[in-house]
C-alpha cells in the first residue's frame, strides 16, 4: 500500500503538469487539439475526459476566466449545488485552478470570503492569476495540505471540495480537519467519486489511478462511516453521474491495464456523488 506521501507526489506532480499545460495554451482536460490529454492521466485519447467533461454550464463558464474552466479537474460542480448564503466563508478543498472559488466568491458576496487550498504550486500561480483577471477582492488562495488545513478552529461556514477527497491517503484525517474548521452548525457540501461493489484489485493497485480520480474512491457505506466517525451528522449521498463501461475502457487502457476486460468489471460501480453533511 503506498502512503500518503507518495500518493501526494503522484498528485502534485500530475496537477503540476496540468496547470502547466493550460499556461502554456496547449488547453486543458477539453481542448480540441490533436493529443488532448486526460486532466486525471497522461494518456492522449480523442474526446473528454468523462469524469471531468461538461460540468459547467454556459453561465458559469462565462463568470470565470476561461484558463480556470480549462484547468478544472473535478467530478461534481459543488458551487451549484452547496446552496451558498451572501456573507458566508467558504474553504474549497484542493482548489487547482480557482474555478470554484471564483465561482463561490460570487456567490458569498462582498461581505463574504472564498479561500482555495492546493498544494501544487503551479496551480496556486495560475489561480492567483485567475482571481487577477476576475477582479474578485474576496479570494485568498492558500497553500497547504487538505489533511493539514492552515486555518484556525471554527473558521469557516461552508467546506466545499471538487474530486479531492478521494485523493487522499488520509481521508480520516482530511475529514476530522474539515470537521475542525468549520463552525457550530457549519457544512461540508463536496463532490466526489463514490465506488459501488467490488473493484478489481487491479485497479485499486495502481497508484496512476490515484491521480486518475478512481482509485480511491471509498464506498457509500464507508463515506457515511467516515464522516460520523469525525462528527458529521445530517449526512446524505446523492448520486449526479454514473461513469459506465465504455468511460473506464478509455482510462484502463490509458494506463496499461486490460480495458475490455476490465471495463466490464467496472461498469456502473463509480459514480460521481454530492456529500452534504454538518458539523
Amino acid at each position: 500500500m503506498s502512503t500518503t506521501k507518495e500518493l501526494q507526489e503522484v498528485v502534485r506532480e500530475r496537477y503540476g503538469r496540468a496547470a502547466l499545460r493550460v499556461k502554456s495554451g496547449a488547453g486543458g482536460c477539453c481542448a480540441p487539439a490533436p493529443a488532448t490529454k486526460r486532466c486525471c492521466g497522461d494518456a492522449a485519447v480523442d474526446a473528454c475526459d468523462p469524469i471531468t467533461a461538461n460540468l459547467y454550464d454556459a453561465a458559469q463558464a462565462g463568470d470565470v476566466p476561461q484558463a480556470a474552466l480549462q484547468a478544472s479537474l473535478g467530478c461534481g460542480n459543488p458551487t451549484a449545488l452547496a446552496e451558498l448564503r451572501p456573507g458566508e466563508t467558504v474553504l474549497d478543498l484542493g482548489s487547482g485552478g480557482g474555478i470554484d472559488v471564483l465561482l463561490s466568491a460570487r456567490r458569498v458576496g462582498p461581505a463574504g470570503k472564498a479561500y482555495g487550498l492546493d498544494m501544487t504550486d503551479e496551480m496556486l500561480a495560475l489561480a492567483r492569476e485567475n482571481q487577477r483577471a476576475s477582479g474578485l477582492g474576496n479570494v485568498e488562495f492558500l497553500k497547504g495540505e487538505i489533511e493539514n488545513i492552515p486555518l484556525p478552529d471554527a473558521s469557516v461556514d461552508v467546506i466545499i471540495s471538487n474530486c479531492v477527497i478521494n485523493l487522499s491517503g488520509d481521508k480520516d484525517r482530511v475529514l476530522r480537519e474539515a470537521f475542525r474548521v468549520l463552525r457550530p452548525g457549519g457544512r461540508l457540501a463536496v463532490s466526489d467519486v463514490v465506488v459501488r461493489g467490488e473493484v478489481p484489485a487491479a485497479v485499486r493497485r495502481s497508484l496512476e489511478l490515484w491521480a486518475g480520480c478512481v482509485a480511491g474512491a471509498l464506498s457509500e457505506a464507508d463515506y457515511r462511516g467516515k464522516l460520523a466517525a469525525a462528527g458529521f451528522t445530517d449526512i446524505a449521498i446523492e448520486v449526479t453521474r454514473v461513469y459506465r463501461g465504455q468511460d473506464a475502457r478509455d482510462i484502463l487502457s490509458a494506463e496499461g491495464l486490460d480495458h475490455e476486460s476490465l471495463a466490464q468489471e467496472v461498469d456502473g460501480k463509480f459514480v460521481a456523488a454530492f456529500i452534504r453533511a454538518r458539523k
